[in-house]
C-alpha cells in the first residue's frame, strides 16, 4: 500500500477569527518595489481527522483543489474516517460550507465508499461539484473496482440530495481504489474536466462535460512513465495537464541502498515531470506529453505544485526540484555536489517550454527564502502570486513559515515575504482558477498546520493599489 503523504491526526476545536496585518513587498518589471499589504481575517479549525492508514490522508489528492470560493461563500470537502470500516475503502466524503455565520456541515455521505479526499469545483454563480471515487466492492475489498462519479449541489441549499453525474469514458477504463484523478472547473464557461487512471494500463482516461452539461469522452492520455497526482486545468476550451512520473526506484543499487538504510519496501520515486495540452478539448485530443525536467540521473525528487492557464493561453507551471533527494546516495554516488531544492515557475506554450525561472532556492545565503511547498494565486487584477511555505529569517533566526511573492514580468525573482499566519501551513489547497474559483484578492487556504491534530482554514486578503 503506498503511503504518500504524512497523515496527522486533528482534534475538532472551535476557534475565533483573528485579524492581522504584514506588509508585502513585490517587484515590478521594472525591478521597483512596490508595496502589497496582506491582511489575515480569519484563522480557524475546521475539523478532524482520524488516520485512515489507507495509504491517503486528507491532502492526498494535491493535484485537485478541495476547496473553492463563490462569492461570499466557501466549500471544502473533507474525507471522514469509518470507525472500525476495513480497508482500502474506509473513508466517506464531508461537504462543508463558510458563510458569513461560520462553517457548518451541510451533509456527508452515508457509508463509507471512499478511499481518498473528493476533489470539488464550482461554476460562477452555478452548482457546486464534488469527483467521488466509490468503491463497488464489498467492504475490506483492496484494489477494487470503483465507479467514478461526479456530485452536484446546489448553493441555494447545499444539504439538498445532489444530482448524481456519471462520466463518460472510453472503451477499455478499468478504475480502481487509486484513481490519481485529476478534476478542474472552467467556472465563468461552465465546464469541466475528469482525469481517472486506467489500474491495468497506467493510462489517464479523460472525460469532458460541456456547458450544455453533456458528458464526452475525450480519449487518454499515455505518459512515457506512469504518471499520477495531475495538475488539471480548463480555460475557454483549452486543456491543460501537468503530472509526476511515479515508479519503482529503477535504479537496482539504489534501491538496496536504500532498503537497507530506511527498512522499507514502498519505494515509489517522483523524478519526471510531465505536460500535455489541447488548444481545444471539443475537438482534439492531447498531444504527445513532453518532458518538463527530470533528476532522474541524480536520484532526485520532483513534487509537482500547481498551474495556471493565462489569458494568452500559455501554462504556468510550479513545481520543486531536488537534485538528490538522499544524503546517503549523494555521498556514495555523487560525493561533492550540495543538497539543494528550487522552487521552479515553467512557462510552455504550443506544446514549447518558453521560459524557465527558479524563483527561490535552498541554500539561499543568511537572508533569502528557502521553500518546500507552493502554490498559484490570482488576483483580482489577475497578477500571478506564489503562496509558499519553507524558512525565512524572522528576528535573525530561521523559522518556518508561509510567505507571499508576485511573480514579476521577466527574470527578476519575486520577494517572498511572511505572512502573519499564528499557524502557519506545511501543505495546502487554495481557491484556484483551476477548481472554477474566480480571481480575487482574497486567498482561502486549506490544510495541515503546526497544531497537529487540526485541519485548518485561513482567509488572507491581498490589498495594493495595482495587485
Amino acid at each position: 500500500m503506498k503511503d504518500r503523504l504524512t497523515i496527522l491526526n486533528l482534534l475538532c476545536v472551535n476557534v475565533c477569527c483573528l485579524c492581522c496585518f504584514s506588509t508585502i513587498s513585490a517587484v515590478d518589471a521594472a525591478g521597483k518595489e512596490q508595496g502589497v499589504h496582506c491582511t489575515v481575517e480569519v484563522e480557524e479549525v475546521v475539523t478532524r481527522y482520524t488516520p485512515a492508514n489507507n495509504g491517503a490522508g486528507p491532502l492526498w489528492c494535491y493535484g485537485s483543489t478541495v476547496i473553492a470560493r463563490q462569492g461570499g461563500n466557501v466549500y471544502l470537502s473533507v474525507i471522514e474516517t469509518g470507525k472500525n470500516i476495513p480497508l482500502l475503502c474506509n473513508t466517506r466524503w464531508q461537504l462543508w460550507h463558510r458563510s458569513a455565520d461560520g462553517w457548518k456541515l451541510e451533509q456527508a455521505e452515508k457509508e463509507y465508499r471512499q478511499r481518498e479526499p473528493c476533489p470539488l469545483a464550482v461554476f460562477q454563480g452555478g452548482p457546486v461539484f464534488l469527483s467521488v471515487n466509490p468503491s463497488t466492492e464489498p467492504a475490506g475489498t483492496k484494489y477494487g473496482p470503483c465507479k467514478p462519479l461526479v456530485l452536484e449541489f446546489d448553493p441555494a441549499n447545499p444539504a439538498a440530495p445532489a444530482k448524481v453525474h456519471t462520466p463518460a469514458w472510453d472503451d477499455g477504463a478499468y478504475f480502481t481504489d487509486h484513481s490519481y484523478r485529476g478534476f478542474a472547473a472552467d467556472g465563468a464557461n461552465g465546464e469541466l474536466l475528469l482525469l481517472n487512471i486506467n489500474a491495468k494500463t497506467s493510462e489517464q482516461f479523460v472525460s469532458y462535460r460541456d456547458s450544455n452539461g453533456k458528458w464526452h469522452e475525450k480519449g487518454t492520455i499515455t505518459f512515457p512513465v506512469r504518471s499520477c497526482y495531475p495538475q488539471v486545468a480548463l480555460r475557454d476550451g483549452s486543456s491543460h495537464v501537468m503530472a509526476i512520473g511515479d515508479i519503482v526506484e529503477p535504479v537496482k543499487e539504489w534501491q538496496k541502498l536504500k532498503f537497507e538504510k530506511l527498512k522499507r519496501k514502498w519505494d515509489y520515486v517522483f523524478r519526471r515531470l510531465f505536460y500535455t495540452y489541447t488548444d481545444n478539448i471539443r475537438t482534439t485530443g492531447f498531444c504527445a506529453p513532453i518532458e518538463i525536467d527530470t533528476v532522474e540521473k541524480t536520484g532526485g525528487h520532483i513534487r509537482n505544485f500547481d498551474l495556471y492557464i493565462d489569458k494568452g493561453g500559455a501554462a504556468h507551471l510550479l513545481y520543486l526540484k531536488q537534485p538528490h533527494q538522499y544524503e546517503f546516495i549523494r555521498d556514495k554516488y555523487f560525493p561533492g555536489e550540495a543538497i539543494t531544492a528550487h522552487l521552479e515557475h515553467v512557462i510552455a506554450k504550443d506544446g514549447e517550454v518558453l521560459s524557465r525561472r527558479t524563483l527561490a532556492e535552498k541554500p539561499s545565503g543568511p537572508t533569502g527564502f528557502e521553500p518546500s511547498f507552493g502554490r498559484f494565486h490570482i488576483s483580482g487584477a489577475g497578477k500571478l502570486y506564489v503562496i509558499a511555505a519553507g524558512t525565512g529569517i524572522e528576528k535573525g533566526q530561521r523559522t518556518y513559515g508561509n510567505f507571499l511573492g508576485r511573480i514579476p514580468a521577466g527574470k527578476n525573482k519575486p520577494k517572498f515575504e511572511r505572512i502573519g499566519l499564528k499557524h502557519p501551513f506545511g501543505n495546502f489547497f487554495t481557491n484556484t482558477p483551476r477548481g472554477g474559483s474566480k480571481p480575487s484578492d482574497i486567498i482561502d487556504i486549506f490544510g495541515i498546520a503546526d497544531d497537529s491534530p487540526n485541519l485548518r482554514y485561513a482567509r488572507i486578503r491581498i490589498k495594493s493599489g495595482r495587485n
